[in-house]
């Protein structure tokens, strides 16, 4: 059949298994909306507010479902407003595939009216992009995008078509959904290697990053680590790859990390690392990471080995195939009974901070409250900030895929469009959205779309009146300078909530948060909790930027 070649990109994405997409229209990507009206039956498009918010909702939808999200937008200053996102997207490794018109073939490099260059904008921060120049290429690049974006480690693709193309007909042939490439089997010496290093330890950790949550290996990594009794730490984004409160989960590694995985990554001698990449948050102070330990590094990216922390063996490969060959090749049980039991002394004598008032709407107190209304089939999202450390060190995550969070690019202005493509992944699940008054300052626009399109969800805002993680750093190693920390806003955050069509509710005591959740839980609408605490609240443990675990500051 002949069709155009908006009509092309419509039908191929309906070809490579797209139920929605987000996007926002313009000039040069009008042909492109026009065919998207023909084929709404089987493609809904979600309007966002921003085209950032759009991406971060993309986003947010693909780590919710483990579908590849899709964004369109137009050319110049519209293709410009997806850098966040793919950045985003990139640093995380989360599937997207963003689509921009571009201005006609024979206007480009000309300084055109909302012309921008936006494949040389993103090759840095996307897997690969396309400048399609033949109408008769679209559908194979389509198929094309979407086979790299989910293939090996995931990714953001972006496709850029001139307008005049979308514009143009030629003959269309439908062709199968994707296939993932398939990833080279991990070295069958490689992983008796790694289970050879592993028999020899006697205080071995396991160190789980995103990309075990992103793999769907979070089963075989939990009944890897019960079968041997071996204690687990992660990164923000491994969190739920083991519930929170499973006695081998020691929570969170790194910077913000639990007293305990801290001193456990000290005292290890073996540390197997998966789906992680030493990023600076974890291994500060790089020289002495892990210290006593031979590192095993297993990951589905060659590139990640040995380019922050030098181990003693790495080995690539697929992390579900990667656990399964190395639980078929380790030995079943390990003595490590005095390891446990060691790691348990020092968390009972190194707790977690707990709150001086109580009673006061408190961060900790917030987060505990909002999990024990949400329920355990919450989906979790987060802004950036003392907001997000104080979710990731006490909310009690149970199962994987429940914590959407801006972990590499740290993007305040993520959260209110990740909730939004959380919600439309999972409509049927609570989402829950923690932010803070400078990020929300970024992205409220998007509380529009959320009641435009019925995706209810409920924002808990720490309001603290300052950028609470800045201060912090300006408190504790700038002499209190507090320079631009103080926003002095005068927004009254009820009104901007109702303004959009949404429910607002204050909360200045413990009280009155849990009366606010239960009700915005209760209601099924868009509702924001304005939670007032204490500018001077921090986030603790803390280890200073480029130190270790022997430098960890555990309060004031």
């Amino acid at each position: 059949m002949e069709l155009t070649g908006a009509q092309i990109l419509a039908r191929s994405l309906i070809e490579q298994g797209a139920d929605i997409v987000f996007g926002y229209p313009g000039g040069q990507a009008i042909n492109i909306f026009d065919a998207l009206c023909e084929y709404a039956d089987e493609l809904r498009v979600i309007l966002p507010s921003h085209e950032q918010g759009g991406t971060h909702a993309a986003d947010g939808y693909a780590r919710v479902s483990g579908k590849c999200g899709v964004m369109i937008a137009t050319s110049g200053p519209g293709a410009t407003n997806l850098v966040t996102g793919i950045a985003n997207a990139y640093m995380d490794s989360i599937p997207l595939v963003c689509i921009t018109g571009n201005v006609p073939r024979s206007l480009i490099g000309r300084d055109s009216f909302q012309e921008v260059d936006i494949c040389g904008v993103t090759l840095p921060i996307t897997k690969h992009n396309f400048l399609v120049g033949d109408v008769r290429e679209l559908a194979r690049t389509v198929r094309e995008a979407f086979t790299i974006a989910v293939s090996g480690r995931p990714g953001p693709v972006l496709i850029d078509i001139p307008k005049d193309i979308t514009a143009e007909a030629c003959a269309y042939v439908p062709a199968g959904r994707y296939e993932p490439r398939i990833t080279p089997a991990p070295n069958a010496a490689g992983i008796q290697k790694a289970a050879e290093i592993l028999a020899q330890g006697e205080r071995p950790l396991i160190f789980c990053g995103g990309g075990v949550v992103g793999a769907g290996a979070s089963e075989l990594l939990r009944a890897f680590a019960e079968r041997r009794g071996i204690p687990v730490t992660a990164s923000l984004m491994g969190l739920t790859a083991l519930p929170a409160r499973h006695p081998l989960m020691l929570g969170m590694l790194g910077m913000h990390g639990t007293p305990v995985s801290n001193y456990a990554a000290g005292e290890c001698d073996v540390l197997l690392a998966i789906g992680a990449r030493f990023s600076d948050r974890v291994a500060g102070d790089r020289s002495c990471f892990a210290p006593n330990a031979k590192l095993v590094h297993l990951d589905i990216d060659a590139s990640e080995f040995d380019k922050n922390v030098v181990c003693d063996l790495n080995v690539s490969g697929d992390a579900k195939e990667l656990i399964a060959l190395l639980d078929a090749a380790a030995p079943p049980v390990g003595e490590y009974g005095a390891w446990l039991e060691e790691l348990s002394r020092f968390r009972a004598s190194h707790p977690m901070p707990e709150e001086k008032e109580p009673g006061r709407a408190n961060p900790r107190g917030i987060v505990r409250a909002a999990a024990e209304f949400a329920g355990e089939d919450a989906i979790v999202v987060t802004d950036v900030g003392q907001h997000q450390m104080w979710t990731a060190e006490y909310y009690p995550f149970v199962k994987p895929r429940s914590l959407i969070t801006s972990g590499g690019l740290g993007a305040m202005g993520f959260g209110m469009g990740a909730a939004v493509g959380a919600k439309t992944a999972a409509p049927d699940r609570p989402v829950l959205l923690f932010t803070g008054d400078g990020c929300i300052h970024m992205d409220a626009a998007e509380l529009a779309t959320a009641v435009t399109e019925n995706l209810p969800f409920v924002t808990v805002l720490m309001n603290n009146g300052v950028l609470g993680m800045v201060r912090q750093w300006q408190s504790i190693f700038f002499g209190g300078r507090y320079s631009c920390t103080t926003l002095y806003r005068n927004t009254d955050y009820l009104k901007l909530v109702e303004a959009f069509g949404g429910l607002g509710f204050r909360a200045d005591t413990m009280e009155e948060v849990r009366a606010a959740l239960k009700e915005a839980f209760a209601s099924n609408r868009v509702c924001l909790i304005d939670c007032h605490i204490d500018p001077d609240e921090k986030v603790f443990p803390m280890i200073p930027a480029g130190k270790s675990g022997k430098d960890i500051i555990y309060g004031e």
